[in-house]
């Protein structure tokens, strides 16, 4: 079985993007449709707070992913562009604006996710579960996916959030292993493969992604697919990393999108379900479509282990 070969983009200069890197700019009626619900329904998305490239596009085709409890985060990861520092309120009327809010976009698909609040006791967790049971309750017709955090190990607080029965369950591991304390010193990375086997066991669809061009090499991508595909999960993400400012970690190099098609053959091969990868993708990139696979309503087992 072939891996990716190694990265063949290092004559394009790391302070000018590739001409496969370019981001269709914000226009036309429906993401100022979307851009009006979001702001009127005081919502946050982390398309604008991540600096996500793919907003003009996601928001003109009616998707976004929106972020709960709050938009100030308590953790210091090296490449997110999210606001960090320690959150001054918990809003708990949160949940019903998100409702609303999506019931006038209309979704098929909607992905929600939410800022890492470890000040409070239970992470956010009864937030998160009161948000997707009145999400549920308001757009029955839309699947829902959320992309949680590692709420610390906490697996009560995990408990919690998939009591409320998301379709998808998302954690991302974001790098290899070597990097983990640079790029998300608060997190662990067996604790994110503890989390997506925990949600896989009690019978959820899960996903994954991970970012390149940050430092990694060949042989560690290799090995993290590995472990992702060892638990079974069934949807991956592969994108590319962007530099959000000077102040956020460095990046290594442009990976061009013949290493990512690579990469996509490979982890089809080991077992993924649904694998989207190209310099653009994110997270909930075209999540609506991997859900027309993956994403079923599923009943908890009783009793859980915690």
């Amino acid at each position: 079985m072939e891996t990716a070969a190694a990265p063949e983009a290092a004559s394009f200069p790391l302070d000018r993007k590739p001409p496969w890197l370019r981001a269709k700019v914000p226009a036309g009626e429906t993401y100022q449709e979307v851009r009006k619900i979001v702001s009127e329904n005081r919502l946050h998305t982390v398309c604008e707070s991540a600096q996500c490239p793919n907003l003009g596009e996601c928001w003109g085709r009616r998707t976004a992913t929106v972020m709960i409890l709050g938009d100030i985060c308590t953790r210091s990861c090296g490449f997110c562009a999210v606001k960090t520092g320690r959150p001054t309120e918990l809003d708990l009327d949160e949940p019903r604006r998100v409702a609303e809010g999506l019931a006038l976009m209309n979704l098929r698909h909607a992905v929600i996710t939410s800022v890492a609040r470890d000040e409070l006791k239970d992470g956010g967790a009864g937030v998160w579960a009161e948000t997707i049971r009145q999400v549920r309750a308001k757009c029955p017709q839309t699947k829902i996916e959320v992309l949680i955090p590692d709420f610390k190990g906490h697996w009560e607080d995990l408990y919690t959030v998939l009591s409320a029965v998301p379709d998808i369950l998302n954690h991302n591991v974001e790098t290899v292993r070597r990097l983990q304390s640079a790029v998300r010193p608060q997190a662990k990375y067996e604790r994110t493969l503890e989390l997506l086997q925990r949600a896989k066991t009690a019978g959820f669809t899960t996903k994954c992604s991970i970012m390149l061009g940050i430092g990694e090499e060949a042989h560690e991508i290799e090995e993290t697919l590995r472990d992702l595909a060892a638990i079974k999960v069934d949807i991956l993400t592969l994108g590319q990393y962007l530099r959000p400012s000077k102040d956020h970690l460095p990046l290594d190099r442009w990976v061009t999108p013949q290493e990512f098609a690579s990469w996509k053959r490979f982890a089809l091969e080991i077992g993924f379900g649904v694998v989207e990868s190209g310099p653009m993708v994110r997270s909930s990139y075209h999540a609506d479509e991997q859900s027309d696979r993956y994403a079923t309503s599923v009943e908890l087992p009783a009793p859980l282990t915690l």
